[in-house]
């Protein structure tokens, strides 16, 4: 990295721990200092030392759109003259609330929060209150945020750093949390014939974005609905990662499942931090106010949030952005996976629509045990040789890359021909 990016994170890690405020930031997984941002634009980033990459990282999946999309930051604009946080109710988190439940299938009513570990803790702990259970289960590999029910054989940061939990969650608060393979419902249905009536709820990432990108099975998310129906326990989806990204209405859309929660982040506040949990009346109505179950916010509905939120909504509502996406995606990792094989490299790449992976192993990849058997030292040297050819990628083997607009034809080529560079240099 540049001197001023080397010079900014030595001053950081006198401040702040690590240097970074979340944790895989800190690129210890490939061995480098991260390269500090100073601007972006479209499909591009700049660091500190005016080195510019071409970024698939989005901000971990909320732009969509690309970076300071004019539309976005000409509502964040109008919003932030008025003021920039009231603690009061205000029109846009209505208009944001109304766009979220008639583009979510499932979602009948919604509670606006402020990152995707309140939406998942906020939506647990509804479940535990409307069933009067306290056991959930979740899968292994599939994150969920940071809160202590769903730090638990986690993805993303916990298994980049090789953590498997975390100090610091009460073993009887963890001893509620069932986990299971990802991808395996006869683990689903030996959890419930042990423990049914007491599993309050089911949390999964329908399209696991944690642990790399995974595919669901055929049938494997049916059938998790047809479980939990007929154990009287809630299915929650976790879609703060696929939500708006893979279809308008998200994984529930795109494989016709109807979950009785969902939560929602990233893309939903176009870049400022936002989440949302919603799901059916009949169960959203148990929340404070309506309700006993109680969560609250100070900046939830924030007016800047909503405003960015809604006028990326408003654009996703156009079906040919998806279209593009799905075609420029295609053509990405299908580019790569070409390029792989001719360097003789083996790897096995899983997308859905915008978003995808690259492990280096040969395939297939379903769940977080297959995963873990890709090579992470041939990851490394690849992610370093695409950064030195000015490509920004996730510093860790089990995240995702995203499209956006932004990334057109030529950029994608540019992009294949680094990655057989990097295949070739292995």
């Amino acid at each position: 990295m540049g001197p001023r990016s080397l010079v900014l994170f030595e001053k950081a890690k006198r401040v702040i721990p690590g240097g970074v405020n979340s944790p895989v930031r800190a690129g210890k997984a490939v061995g480098i200092t991260p390269p500090f941002i100073f601007k972006a634009k479209g499909c591009f980033i700049w660091d500190m030392d005016g080195n510019q990459y071409i970024d698939y990282v989005g901000s971990w999946g909320p732009m969509i759109l690309g970076h300071a999309h004019p539309q976005v930051v000409k509502a964040i604009e109008e919003a932030m003259s008025k003021g920039t946080s009231y603690g009061a109710p205000t029109e846009r988190e209505v208009e944001l609330a109304e766009t979220i439940v008639d583009m979510v299938p499932s979602v009948e009513m919604v509670r606006m929060v402020n990152s995707g570990t309140e939406a998942t803790m906020s939506a647990i702990r509804l479940a535990r209150g409307y069933t009067g259970r306290e056991k959930i289960i979740k899968c292994e590999g599939c994150y969920h945020g940071h809160a202590d029910s769903l730090l638990v054989s986690a993805g993303s940061g916990v298994a980049t750093l090789g953590i498997p939990g975390s100090p610091g969650v009460p073993k009887d608060l963890a001893a509620h949390t069932i986990s299971v393979p990802y991808n395996d419902l006869e683990s689903v249905s030996m959890a419930f014939e042990r423990y049914g009536t007491q599993i309050a709820a089911m949390i999964v990432e329908p399209i696991p974005g944690n642990m790399g990108v995974i595919l669901p099975k055929e049938g494997y998310l049916q059938g998790l609905r047809r479980i939990t129906s007929e154990n009287g326990a809630l299915l929650i989806f976790d879609e703060v990662i696929s939500g708006f990204r893979v279809a308008r209405g998200g994984a529930q859309e795109l494989y016709g499942i109807t979950p009785d929660l969902t939560c929602l982040g990233k893309i939903i506040g176009g870049g400022l931090p936002v989440g949302a949990y919603g799901g059916k009346r009949e169960i959203m109505e148990h929340m404070a106010p309506e309700g006993e179950i109680y969560q609250a916010g100070t900046l939830s509905g924030n007016p800047l949030a909503m405003a960015a939120g809604l006028a990326t909504l408003k654009i996703l509502k156009d079906q040919t952005i998806y279209e593009g996406l799905e075609s420029h995606a295609n053509t990405l990792f299908s580019g790569i996976k070409e390029a792989a094989e001719k360097a003789g490299i083996p790897i096995t790449v899983n997308r859905v629509g915008s978003m995808g992976s690259i492990f280096f192993t040969q395939g297939p990849v379903a769940d977080f045990a297959s995963a873990k058997r890709a090579n992470e030292e041939q990851f490394k040297k690849y992610f370093r040789s695409m950064l030195d050819q000015g490509i920004y990628l996730a510093p860790s083997a089990y995240e995702a890359m995203f499209l956006s607009t932004a990334h057109d034809k030529k950029i994608i080529e540019k992009t294949v021909e680094s990655a057989h560079r990097a295949f070739t240099s292995l």
